[in-house]
């Protein structure tokens, strides 16, 4: 059986959403409930004209990033409430780009 070489052009967007919770995360060392630190989020999101696919589900994807960062390493859980560690810049998409060039 002969294999096809697959190639593919991958372009990475800048993830609006990652970039607001890390921006969020990293102007204040408080710790932050979910929902505050959402309201956050989308305020900054509806203030850069990002937001998309309506509210119930940019709550549901800014809490799969969330998660995402507690499991990098980049942001404590306490309980529910959430607080950016210093590394939380690794975690931006300027840094991203940055590292890939």
């Amino acid at each position: 059986m002969a294999t096809t070489k697959r190639t593919r052009f991958s372009r990475r967007l800048p993830d609006h959403v990652t970039d607001e919770l890390v921006n969020v995360l990293s102007s204040d060392p408080k710790l932050f409930g979910f929902n505050e630190l959402f309201e956050d989020v989308y305020e900054r999101l509806k203030e850069r004209n990002a937001v998309s696919g309506g509210e119930e589900m940019l709550r549901l994807r800014a809490y799969e990033k969330l998660q995402n960062l507690v499991t990098r390493g980049l942001v404590e859980k306490d309980g529910k409430e959430y607080r950016g560690l210093e590394r939380i810049q690794e975690a931006h998409s300027d840094n991203i780009a940055q590292q890939e060039a």
